[in-house]
């Protein structure tokens, strides 16, 4: 059996999530893979920073969270780090980072990824930012450090749809990659659908927790075009930044709009798409009107959904969530599988 040890950066839903699936499914990845999942390090600005080289019980620090609102008060041998300490002393084998996403730096990740990786660390991030920016970078440290780096949670949550492009149909030939890669719109679109106006399906989806209360990541494209740019640059070998992503969101669709799309047996989705050409590229993301017959006509409420074209397969299309305390936390746990597979 191999232990790792984890040092999360960031200890919002996701993190409460991963911890919650290590408690709960402890026996199972140790049965089934081989692998003891220990959480030595937390470091949250706001919750608190602890840890314990002996490892930090799931269970405390999600009750401790949930009575008292952080960490502050859950003993251990060391407390008060930051960050850059947390990576640097609690001798973590894998980084977990998930700070907050800057689309415009990436920071405070990338720092944070960099000098994990240079101390010889994994990671696996949830964090577009450190992604979509600078990703080339990143990888070409890891390589020199011998560690590898988990993306699986930047597109579509837990949903492995990146390994399922990289690890099973990249050799099928992907010429087209083309997904609702936003529940939020997608959730929004669907309301609009049923009659309710755009401002009220928006406050609707700010009330369950889907958008933020500044919702113009989603709702202008901008999360979406970030992970077009991980799909092109990853899957496709090309060297996309968001500039390069024509983007267009869905805040200017009327009802009539909608309305029109039904008569005509269409339906309005935010669609990213990225082809490689022999000449070039298309990348965008912008709303479209599908038919009722294309796979992604009927995806509904928040779930994400991704077709890839393939010259081998045809048209493959994955469903699943795209958002989620259990279900990003998931793609941690991916992550930790794939780099125990090929630390082997």
């Amino acid at each position: 059996m191999k232990t790792y040890t984890l040092a999360i950066i960031g200890f919002g839903n996701v993190g409460q999530g991963l911890t919650k699936i290590i408690s709960d499914k402890k026996q199972l990845l140790i049965e089934k893979f081989g692998i003891n999942l220990s959480i030595v390090a937390v470091c949250d600005l706001y919750k608190g920073s602890l840890s314990n080289p002996n490892g930090l019980d799931p269970e405390v620090l999600l009750s401790d969270l949930e009575k008292h609102g952080d960490l502050k008060s859950t003993p251990a041998p060391i407390t008060g780090w930051n960050a850059t300490e947390t990576i640097d002393k609690s001798g973590a084998d894998i980084l977990v980072e998930l700070a907050f996403t800057d689309l415009q730096t990436g920071e405070p990740a990338v720092s944070h990824i960099k000098q994990a990786l240079n101390n010889g660390m994994h990671v696996s991030m949830t964090n577009k930012g450190p992604v979509a920016l600078h990703f080339p970078e990143l990888r070409k440290i890891a390589l020199s450090n011998n560690v590898q780096i988990g993306i699986e949670g930047t597109v579509m949550s837990g949903t492995p749809s990146i390994n399922l492009g990289n690890e099973m149909l990249l050799a099928a030939g992907i010429t087209k990659i083309q997904g609702i890669l936003n529940g939020t719109t997608n959730y929004i679109l669907g309301e609009m659908s049923s009659g309710t106006g755009y401002e009220d399906a928006l406050k609707q989806a700010q009330e369950l927790g889907y958008a933020e209360a500044d919702p113009t990541g989603d709702v202008e494209g901008y999360d979406a075009a970030a992970k077009v740019v991980i799909l092109g640059n990853l899957l496709m070998d090309l060297s996309l930044t968001l500039d390069d992503i024509d983007r267009e969101g869905i805040s200017h669709i009327t009802n009539n709009d909608i309305s029109n799309a039904t008569s005509l047996n269409k339906h309005w989705k935010l669609i990213g798409t990225v082809e490689k050409h022999n000449d070039g590229f298309l990348a965008s993301v912008k709303p479209e009107m599908i038919s009722s017959e294309h796979p992604l006509a009927s995806i509904k409420g928040a779930t994400n959904a991704i077709t890839y074209s393939t010259e081998l397969l045809g048209d493959i299309t994955l469903i699943g969530p795209g958002a989620g305390r259990l279900e990003t936390g998931y793609a941690v746990i991916e992550d930790i599988l794939s780099i125990h597979k090929n630390s082997r």
